[in-house]
C-alpha cells in the first residue's frame, strides 16, 4: 500500500523538491531505496528541481545501477547544462560494460558540441556505427547538431542526408548550423525547403528561422514566414512572436514590429525588452522610454537586455537624471558583473558629460573586456579628454587586448574634436600598418573630417578620392563641413554635385551651399538654391532641442509658444538680450542665413529652439547647475569639441555645432558672467539624429507634454 502511494506522488508535477526529499527518506525506511525504478523517478524529479547534485548523491549510493538509471543522469546533467559531468557518467557506464543506445548518443553529443570536443564526439560516431545506430533518426539528428555546431557543415550535412525520414528536430539542427556559420540565405532555403517537403515546423524552428531573418536584414522573408505562422495557427506563440518583433525591429520596421506587439495576449520580459532594445537601436528613444514605463505599470522587473535599451534612449536624450533613477532599479554588482551593462552604464554617464563618473563605473568593472575599453575611449574622446583617451588606448594593449575597428574610431574622433592632425594620421595609418587592421568607410570619414576642419582640403580630397571603397554621403559631407567652414565654394560645388547624387532628398546638402554662398555675399547663388529647393519640393528639416529638468525632458521648437512657461521663457530671453547689447554685443550676422529661414520669421535669431532650451534652464535650475541641451540638427561654424566662445555670442554660439546631434552643458554662474573673457563649452557628439522626445517623471510614470499630444 505504501509502496503504490509513493508510487502515486512521485508521478506527481506539484511536488515540491522538500516534499522529494521526504520521499526517499520514505524509500530509505522501507528498503526500497535499492528500486530502480523508483530511483528512476526520484532523480526525474532531483532534474526537475535543478538540484544535479542531489541527484548525483542518490546515484552514488545504489549498489547495482542499471542502463536506464545511467541514461537518466546523462541526460538530466545535459538538461542543467553540467556537460562534464555527464561525459563521466558515459565513461563510467562504458566502463560497467553497457553498450550506450539511442536514448543515450544523442546527449552525450549534446555535451561534446556544448564543450567544442570533436575529438571525443567522433569517437562516439565511431561507436555509433559500431552498435548499429547509424540509421536511428534520433541519432543521427543528435550527429547534424554536433558537426553543425562545430561549425563543419560538409560533415554536418553527410549525416542529415542519411537520414531515411527526416523530422522537425533535424531540419532545425541543420538550419542552426549555417546560422551558426553566418550562411542567413541557405537557413531560410532550407526552411522553404522543408516546407516544400510537408513538415510542420514548430516554434523552435520558426524562432530559428525568423533569427536568420533579422542577422540578414530580410523583411521580405521575415514578412513571408509571419504569413505562414498566422496560416498555420501559431500566431499566439510567445516564442514566435516576440521573435517576430525581434525581427521586424532588426530590420528597421518598428511599426511592424509594434503592431505584433499590440496584438499579443501574452507578453513576457523578453517581448518588452525586445521592443524596447528595438525602439533605442533604430533612433527612437522616446518611444523606448514610453514602452519602458508601460512595462513598469505591468509590475515587470528589468532585465539585463531591457535595463541596456533604456540606457541607450537616455543616452540619446542626454536625460541624465532619468538613467541615473532606471539604474537604481537594479543592484550596482549586476552592473559591474555584466559586461554589457556596464558598458552601457558607462556610454550613458559619457555621452550626458559625467565622464567622471563614466570612469568610475569603468574603475569597478570586474571584467573589462575590449568593449567597455572602445567605451570609454569614445567617452573621453568626446568630452574633450583626448589624452586620457590616448594613455587608455595604452592600457588596452597593457591588458593583452588587441585595438579593434572601434577602438581606433574612438581615437580618431578624438583627434578631429581637438584639432590633433598629425596624431590622427599616425592612428589611421597605424592601424593597418601595426595591428594589420584595414580602415573602413568610418575611418576614412573620422580622418576627412579631421583634415577638412584642420582646412587641409586639398588633402582631404585626394583621401576620399584614394579610397578603395566608393565614399558615402558621411564623408563627403564631411569635406563638405570644411568647405564651409574655410569658406572654399569652388570645391564646396563641386562636392555637393556628388552629395546630390548619392541624396537628392537631403534638404541639408542645399542648405550647406547655401549658406557658403551667404556667408560669402553671393545672394543670388543663395536664392538659386532656395529655388531648386522649392522646384524639387524639398524642405527643411525642423530644429528641435531638448533639455532635462529634474529628471523630466522638455522639447523645444523654433519660435515655440506650446511650453506653459512660454511668457517667462521669452522674458528671460529679452532681459538676457538687454543685457547683452548693454555690454556692447552686436548679433553675427553672417550666419543669418538660409538655414535659418524658418527661425528669421519668428523674430529673426531670437527663437531658436537652443535659446528656448537655454532659457527655460535658467529660469529653473540654481546657481552652479548644469544645464544639458541636446539638438537633433547637425550644423557648423567651430570645433565642436572644447571650444570657446566669446560670452557676447554665447546665445547664438548654442546653434553653431558640428555634431548631428549634441549635449551641451555649462553652469549657471557661467551662463550669467557674461563680462568674462571667454566661456568653455564642451559639446558631447551622438551618433544618431533625435527625433522625439518625452517626458518622464522618474517618481512615479511617464507622460506626454499636454501640450503635444497632438503630435504624437
Amino acid at each position: 500500500m505504501a509502496l503504490q502511494r509513493i508510487k502515486a506522488i512521485l508521478f506527481q508535477d506539484s511536488i515540491s523538491f522538500t516534499y522529494l526529499k521526504h520521499i526517499h527518506a520514505h524509500l530509505l525506511r522501507l528498503h526500497l531505496n535499492q528500486n530502480h525504478y523508483l530511483l528512476n523517478k526520484v532523480l526525474k524529479s532531483a532534474f526537475h528541481f535543478c538540484r544535479p547534485d542531489y541527484a548525483t548523491a542518490v546515484f552514488s549510493h545504489t549498489h547495482e545501477p542499471n542502463m536506464f538509471l545511467y541514461n537518466t543522469m546523462i541526460r538530466g546533467l545535459v538538461s542543467n547544462d553540467c556537460f562534464n559531468q555527464s561525459i563521466d557518467y558515459f565513461h563510467s557506464m562504458r566502463k560497467e560494460g553497457f553498450l550506450p543506445n539511442n536514448f543515450t548518443f544523442p546527449f552525450v553529443l549534446k555535451s561534446c558540441a556544448r564543450n567544442m570536443d570533436f575529438g571525443l564526439g567522433v569517437s562516439v560516431h565511431s561507436l555509433v556505427v559500431k552498435v548499429g545506430f547509424d540509421c536511428d533518426v534520433f541519432v543521427k539528428t543528435g550527429l547534424v547538431g554536433f558537426y553543425a555546431k562545430l561549425e563543419n557543415l560538409e560533415d554536418a550535412h553527410k549525416a542529415f542526408d542519411d537520414i531515411p525520414e527526416k523530422n522537425v528536430v533535424s531540419w532545425t539542427s541543420i538550419m542552426s548550423g549555417y546560422i551558426g556559420v553566418g550562411k542567413f540565405k541557405q537557413a531560410i532555403d532550407l526552411f522553404r525547403k522543408s516546407l516544400e517537403m510537408g513538415l510542420r515546423p514548430d516554434s523552435y524552428t520558426l524562432v530559428r528561422v525568423l533569427s536568420a531573418c533579422s542577422r540578414l536584414g530580410d523583411l521580405g522573408s521575415g514578412e513571408w514566414i509571419h504569413k505562414y505562422v498566422v496560416d498555420i495557427g501559431m500566431g499566439r506563440n510567445v516564442f514566435v512572436n516576440t521573435a517576430l518583433v525581434d525581427m521586424y525591429a532588426k530590420c528597421a520596421s518598428m511599426e511592424k514590429a509594434r503592431a505584433v506587439f499590440e496584438e499579443m495576449l501574452e507578453r513576457d520580459i523578453v517581448t518588452w525588452g525586445t521592443m524596447i532594445q528595438g525602439y533605442a537601436s533604430n533612433g527612437l528613444p522616446k518611444e523606448a522610454l514610453e514602452m519602458f514605463n508601460g512595462m513598469q505599470k505591468q509590475n515587470l522587473k528589468p532585465d539585463c537586455y531591457v535595463m541596456v535599451g533604456v540606457l541607450s534612449a537616455c543616452a540619446r536624450l542626454g536625460a541624465l537624471e532619468l538613467g541615473e533613477w532606471a539604474s537604481s532599479m537594479m543592484d550596482m554588482n549586476e552592473f559591474t558583473s555584466n559586461p554589457v551593462m556596464g558598458t552601457a552604464l558607462v556610454d550613458m554617464y559619457a555621452k550626458c558629460g559625467k565622464m567622471d563618473v563614466a570612469w568610475e563605473v569603468f574603475k569597478v568593472m570586474k571584467v573589462k573586456d575590449l568593449i567597455i575599453f572602445n567605451a570609454v575611449i569614445c567617452g573621453l574622446a568626446m568630452t574633450g579628454h583626448v589624452k586620457a583617451a590616448f594613455s587608455c588606448f595604452g592600457l588596452v594593449e597593457k591588458c593583452g587586448l588587441k585595438p579593434d575597428d572601434n577602438t581606433f574610431l574612438g581615437l580618431l574622433c578624438g583627434c578631429t574634436h581637438a584639432g590633433l592632425v598629425d596624431d590622427g594620421r599616425c592612428y589611421f595609418y597605424g592601424m593597418s600598418l601595426f595591428y594589420s587592421l584595414a580602415p573602413t568607410i568610418e575611418h576614412y570619414g573620422s580622418l576627412v573630417d579631421l583634415l577638412a576642419r584642420a582646412g587641409l582640403l586639398d588633402e582631404a580630397h585626394e583621401i576620399i578620392l584614394s579610397m578603395p571603397m566608393k565614399a558615402n554621403s558621411i564623408v563627403w559631407g564631411a569635406l563638405l563641413g570644411g568647405c564651409r567652414l574655410h569658406k572654399d565654394t569652388q570645391l564646396a560645388e563641386h562636392v555637393l554635385k556628388q552629395l546630390i547624387e548619392l541624396e537628392p532628398w537631403n534638404s541639408g546638402n542645399y542648405v550647406l551651399l547655401s549658406n557658403i554662398y551667404s556667408a560669402n555675399q553671393k545672394w543670388d547663388e543663395s536664392e538659386n538654391i532656395r529655388s531648386i529647393m522649392n522646384e524639387k519640393g524639398i524642405t527643411k528639416v525642423r530644429g528641435y532641442s531638448w533639455i532635462e529638468i529634474d529628471g523630466v525632458v522638455h522639447e523645444f521648437l523654433v519660435g515655440d509658444t506650446y511650453h506653459p512657461m512660454s511668457d517667462k521663457i521669452y522674458a528671460k530671453l529679452v532681459d538676457v538680450a538687454k543685457e547683452l547689447r548693454a555690454e556692447g554685443y552686436v548679433p553675427t550676422t553672417e550666419f543669418v542665413l538660409f538655414d535659418i529661414e524658418e527661425e528669421e520669421k519668428e523674430h529673426f535669431l531670437g527663437c531658436h529652439s537652443e535659446k528656448l532650451a537655454l532659457a527655460f534652464g535658467l529660469i529653473s535650475t540654481k546657481e552652479n547647475a548644469v544645464i544639458r541641451i541636446v539638438k537633433n540638427l547637425r550644423e557648423a561654424k567651430k570645433e565642436a569639441t572644447g571650444m570657446y566662445l566669446e560670452s557676447s555670442g554665447i546665445l547664438d554660439a548654442l546653434t553653431k555645432v558640428y555634431s548631428p546631434s549634441f549635449n551641451l552643458h555649462l553652469t549657471y554662474q557661467e551662463v550669467l558672467n557674461w563680462r568674462s573673457c571667454k566661456l568653455k563649452f564642451k559639446l558631447y557628439k551622438y551618433i544618431e539624429q533625435i527625433k522625439a522626445v518625452l517626458t518622464f517623471r522618474s517618481v512615479d510614470r511617464m507622460v506626454l507634454f499636454p501640450w503635444r499630444k497632438s503630435k504624437y
